[in-house]
């Protein structure tokens, strides 16, 4: 028999939530939701990274995210991942645009890696935000994000026929490479295959 993963937010996020609400009605605030996200990650043992699904008009909370990699032991458990698979559950639906759904975004402290944007590109989601872009958490922290195409954004922005996903980018970028700053100070690891 294999070890069952149980997909399961930290208790800390629950509190954070019901402090600061459900409804962020700017993308600078929903960022700032996300990078906070990612600094209590660090204080509570995981990876630098925050992200959350919103309902793009009313900027309703519809999951958030923390990067679980470490927790979990699993390179699956990105801060993106987590938001995205966490939607579908509470939308029950593997598709974020479905019928009857309002569209919905990704707001994420970072750029989502190589995994994370195929996740992105399969979930419905119709945009995404994005605060420290990748040349920030590869120059800051020395993770490797792997080789996204050079123009990602327009593979994102015409793909029929799912609906397109417009690319919002270095939405409070600063902040979020604080974060980034702060983790790589801190001497954590940096979770990528070893190159031995």
């Amino acid at each position: 028999m294999y070890p069952a993963m149980e997909l399961r937010l930290p208790t800390w996020i629950s509190d954070l939530v019901e402090t600061r609400g459900t409804v962020f009605p700017t993308l600078a605030s929903r960022m700032a939701f996300v990078i906070e996200l990612a600094r209590k990650n660090i204080d509570h043992g995981g990876g630098p990274f925050g992200a959350a699904v919103f309902e793009s008009e009313s900027g309703k909370l519809v999951a958030p995210g923390v990067n679980l990699v470490l927790p979990l032991q699993s390179s699956l458990a990105h801060a993106e991942a987590v938001a995205i698979a966490l939607a579908q559950r509470v939308c029950e639906t593997y598709d974020l645009s479905s019928p009857g759904l309002p569209p919905m975004e990704l707001v994420t402290s970072a750029q989502p890696c190589i995994q994370c944007y195929g996740i992105l590109w399969w979930s419905g989601l119709q945009r995404l935000v994005i605060g420290a872009r990748k040349e920030d958490v590869e120059q800051i922290t020395g993770f490797m994000e792997g080789p996204l195409p050079s123009d990602w954004i327009q593979h994102l922005a015409v793909r029929p026929p799912l609906p397109p996903v417009t690319v919002i980018r270095d939405v409070l970028r600063e902040e979020a490479c604080a974060v980034l700053q702060q983790y790589r100070q801190m001497d954590r690891p940096i979770y990528h295959p070893s190159s031995a």
